[in-house]
């Protein structure tokens, strides 16, 4: 391969080529449960509840870019919190009364994956929000690998103070 080829294997953009509903076959089953189906997987019995390395969450589905290390935080609740997703447009929020509860649930815009719920019990420091999500409904992408994943433009949200952004 030629210079400008290998410089664009290593810096693709994390949205090319992306067949979502080959993605979506390849699931595991409860990644299909809670994205597709909404569900909910078990408090503390997920991947990334108490995950704390540094880097981005992404949609498991899309690849989508939705949350920063830096934003995530510990509730209590058994599942990855976050103060705010990195950029407002990357979600979709929709009223949800299941369960006899009513509560504004949390997708991706771009995947249309169920991701969790955002509550208005956060840490008032920033902001008062908290985004409850799913484990099963993301990827993690580690800070040292985030540009040859296609994620390069994104590790400003992880080099500064996010709410700069």
């Amino acid at each position: 391969m030629n210079g400008i080829n290998d410089k664009h294997d290593e810096e693709q953009h994390w949205k090319s080529g992306k067949d979502l509903a080959q993605i979506k076959q390849k699931l595991t089953p409860i990644q299909h449960e809670v994205t597709q189906n909404n569900g909910t997987e078990p408090a503390f019995h997920n991947e990334y509840w108490d995950h704390n390395q540094v880097g981005i969450y992404v949609d498991v589905v899309s690849g989508e870019p939705l949350f920063s290390s830096l934003d995530k935080f510990d509730s209590g609740c058994g599942w990855p919190s976050f103060t705010k997703p990195i950029g407002e447009s990357r979600l979709t929020e929709k009223m949800d009364q299941r369960h006899g509860m009513i509560r504004t649930e949390v997708r991706s815009q771009e995947g249309d994956s169920h991701l969790g719920h955002v509550f208005a019990d956060g840490p008032q420091d920033k902001g008062g929000l908290r985004y409850c999500i799913n484990s099963a409904a993301l990827r993690f992408i580690p800070k040292e690998d985030m540009k040859k994943e296609g994620y390069g433009e994104y590790l400003h949200w992880l080099d500064h103070d996010s709410s700069e952004y």
